[in-house]
């Protein structure tokens, strides 16, 4: 290959690699949490888990490489009812002073389009592993105040607590008062990292220097006409 086609070519795939960039993100707890909703008689019951954690790794041009990790803490549950809380964290439910917490480990991602597909992997609560598949989208991406760089995720799947042994009420005629599937939704806020583990920082943008204004001149004395 000739030198002048050479740099024609690194030039053409230069772009490219740049774009391909995989990019690694560690989920914001602070701004991230799992929502869920589940039977109650005969309406529907709902709360949060606030505290959650882990890593993204995002391949943005081979969106089926990209990989995700995140364990949610199972005290975090908030119900908006403290009563109703303290139930579901016991031993009739979650169990939490023995399963503290969720974890969910991907194993393969079917993109349906470059922001969006199904996501595979293996949900463990209550000491249960099984797998499930969630729907995903990439909601955007964008610099912060501080030039850190986030992405959001928000996915969604439904399970069954039966599947996970959280059984009660469930062998009552009618299934009892709570149910047996829980819809939820993950929304996630990743804060993009660098090789070496450390959060990305854009660099800061500089002001172009204005070009300074040239020196008024000094209006000309006038010469007096009056001699005397």
């Amino acid at each position: 290959m000739k030198p002048f086609q050479l740099l024609g070519f690194i030039s053409f795939i230069l772009p490219n690699f740049v774009f391909a960039e995989v990019e690694t993100y560690r989920i914001d707890h602070e701004n991230s949490f799992a929502t869920w909703q589940i039977r109650h008689v005969v309406a529907k019951a709902g709360g949060t888990f606030s505290d959650v954690t882990g890593k993204i790794i995002l391949d943005k041009t081979h969106l089926a490489n990209s990989k995700i990790e995140a364990t949610i803490n199972v005290f975090s549950l908030d119900s908006d009812h403290r009563e109703r809380d303290a139930h579901l964290l016991s031993s009739d439910f979650l169990e939490a002073n023995k399963f503290n917490k969720m974890q969910f480990v991907s194993t393969g991602i079917e993109p349906s389009s470059p922001q969006g597909g199904i996501l595979k992997g293996d949900l463990t609560l209550h000491g249960v592993t099984q797998p499930v598949r969630l729907s995903f989208k990439i909601l955007g991406s964008s610099e912060d105040a501080r030039r850190w760089y986030r992405t959001g995720f928000e996915a969604q799947t439904m399970i069954k607590r039966s599947d996970y042994g959280i059984n009660l009420g469930l062998d009552t005629p009618d299934g009892g008062p709570i149910g047996d599937q829980i819809d939820i939704t993950l929304l996630i806020e990743g804060i993009k990292l660098t090789r070496e583990g450390n959060i990305w920082q854009a660099p800061a943008k500089t002001t172009p220097p204005t070009s300074p204004e040239p020196p008024v001149a000094e209006p000309a004395a006038s010469e007096s006409l009056d001699e005397n």
